[in-house]
């Protein structure tokens, strides 16, 4: 895939930021103030497009994954941890009530 084309998806993630992340939530323990892993994002944002009817390699999607884990450092939402790990600061994602609600 040529730059230009991860350049494109990198902008679509960007734009539709609120609505992945939602996304992500639905598919992966994610949480304020939880850990989130480097996998996890990869094979969310590949699903996530593949929803969308593209299908995006497993070496572009470790492209795609590392320039919007950037962007998300930069915004303040990914904190790093490790090369495969951060912190996510994500108020809106606060649970409310601990523990298992059964």
């Amino acid at each position: 895939m040529s730059e230009g084309k991860i350049k494109n998806y990198l902008n679509v993630l960007k734009n539709e930021e609120q609505q992945f992340l939602n996304f992500l939530k639905a598919k992966y323990p994610m949480f304020h103030k939880s850990n989130f892993f480097y996998r996890d994002l990869q094979f969310g944002i590949r699903k996530y497009f593949e929803i969308k009817g593209i299908d995006i390699s497993y070496g572009d999607s470790e492209k795609l994954t590392d320039k919007f884990a950037e962007y998300l450092e930069q915004k303040g939402i990914f904190i790093r941890v490790s090369n495969q790990v951060w912190v996510l600061e994500y108020p809106e994602f606060v649970t409310t009530v601990p523990g298992d609600p059964l």
